[in-house]
């Protein structure tokens, strides 16, 4: 399966981007950090996952890639309780990574089924 036709990917590295853009001159480095990282761990994952041979490891792939997306997750809420991220693009931001995780379990229990 080519990661790169997923929707799950697609979405999750189009997220990634849309907080390096929005964070660019975020002066807090330590969560500028965090959070991009994070961001970027979801879509990294989900190739490496999908380009591995079994299917145990793709699965585990896809099962860190939903703990990266649980942290950015955390990190948004965070973000915007100290003002760092307007409510309207967190709240943006959290329903695409709600539907990110969605989209991970499912790829994820249909790879176990094989």
């Amino acid at each position: 399966m080519n990661y790169e036709k997923l929707t799950v990917w697609k979405e999750s590295v189009q997220l990634s981007v849309v907080l390096y853009r929005y964070l660019i001159s975020l002066k807090d480095y330590g969560f500028k950090d965090q959070i991009t990282r994070s961001g970027l761990s979801v879509p990294s994952n989900i190739a490496e996952g999908m380009a591995r041979y079994s299917n145990k490891e793709k699965a585990h792939f896809l099962s860190i890639a939903k703990g990266s997306c649980a942290e950015l997750r955390t990190q948004i809420y965070i973000g915007i309780e100290i003002g760092y991220i307007d409510r309207n693009s967190g709240g943006d931001w959290l329903r695409i990574a709600n539907n990110i995780d969605a989209m991970l379990s499912g790829l994820r229990n249909k790879i176990l089924k094989q």
